[in-house]
């Protein structure tokens, strides 16, 4: 004979299991980061959840807003604005209660456009002022300012130590590597030689005009970057400071270059065309090439790898990409004239 469990009992059963499911469920949405996505036209910051590509929420910007970043515990977000190289205003985002704060005023550090976010700092490039930063967000006050010599210096990457700089200078045709490293005593300098010093140097590197967009491979160890003038693919030894390679791969109207986690792929945006162009990074050769809209801009890529994000500006939505299958999968509405795109920790 089959006994039966007491109806009052399996409702305690299920609900211990609800119980103990609940704080699961949630660490799998807090492991999950919402999407930040810019528009330029209606001058918002969208969160969206990337499973269900819903948008949460919309919070005001300013009046030219280019990239964000947000901070490595996913509470706050800075939004840069531009302003034909004259903006110095930081939009700052309490993403916790989707609201924005007061922005943070950078002048003369002029033109903002570039960020990171590294070692608890906003890092910056100002345009205006050929120049990047280093921001305190605790203070709100730019404690550190080093100069490039070049016009037009766009897009930043920071190493996690924040000892090694890489920026791209577009109006200048090149890239500058920034380290902060161990020099010798100025043989120059009367008296005993002096203990070394940590100071920092600049090696700029010549490209193409039109080197704007860039990335680091995962293991730091080459540069790629990609010329809207003449097309040219630029890798570059980031150990050696130099030109590894330069390919006539006529990726004209070039915008913005990603690798994808895994360092095997990298993909490139093309503002003129709507394309994107996905190369194998081992080979150095085009694998494919994806047509996704008008104006193709920022890119963002799913951490594991997935998925990739494409800002089409002029298309007015962002562009969803399958990374095995190479197709578009879904389109996005985050507002007008979509660009810049980050990723940030549920808080």
């Amino acid at each position: 004979m089959r006994s039966r469990m007491p109806r009052s009992l399996l409702a305690g059963l299920a609900s211990a299991i609800v119980l103990l499911a609940v704080p699961q469920i949630r660490a799998q949405a807090a492991a999950h980061p919402v999407l930040l996505a810019l528009s330029k036209s209606d001058h918002t910051l969208a969160i969206v959840d990337p499973a269900t590509l819903k948008v949460i929420t919309r919070m005001p910007v300013g009046p030219d807003p280019h990239e964000v970043i947000a901070s490595a515990d996913g509470k706050r977000a800075w939004v840069s604005n531009m302003l034909n190289s004259q903006g110095h205003e930081l939009d700052v985002l309490d993403l916790m209660n989707h609201k924005a704060l007061p922005s943070i005023d950078t002048a003369p550090m002029l033109g903002l456009h570039g960020l990171d976010f590294q070692g608890g700092k906003v890092w910056f490039t100002a345009q205006g002022a050929k120049a990047i930063g280093r921001l305190d967000p605790a203070t709100g006050r730019t404690e550190w300012i080093m100069g490039t010599g070049q016009d037009f210096t766009h897009l930043i990457r920071v190493k996690p130590d924040g000892q090694t700089i890489f920026v791209s200078n577009a109006h200048s045709a090149s890239v500058s590597i920034l380290e902060n490293r161990v020099v010798p005593p100025n043989p120059m300098h009367p008296g005993p030689p002096g203990p070394p010093q940590r100071d920092w140097t600049v090696t700029t590197i010549p490209t193409s005009w039109g080197t704007e967009g860039f990335d680091v491979s995962p293991d730091w160890k080459e540069l790629w970057t990609a010329a809207a003038s003449d097309g040219k693919l630029w890798i570059i030894d980031t150990a050696h400071r130099r030109v590894a390679a330069s390919i006539d791969a006529k990726l004209n109207g070039a915008n913005r270059l990603k690798f994808t986690p895994d360092g095997k792929r990298v993909l490139i945006s093309i503002l003129s065309t709507g394309d994107l162009f996905v190369y194998d990074v081992a080979s150095r050769k085009q694998v494919k090439r994806v047509s996704l809209g008008k104006g193709c801009a920022g890119i963002l890529l799913d951490p594991d790898g997935s998925r990739a994000f494409v800002g089409c500006t002029a298309a007015n939505y962002v562009a969803v990409v399958d990374l095995k299958t190479l197709t578009v999968t879904s389109h996005l509405d985050v507002g007008g004239g979509p660009d810049g795109l980050t990723w940030a920790k549920r808080p």
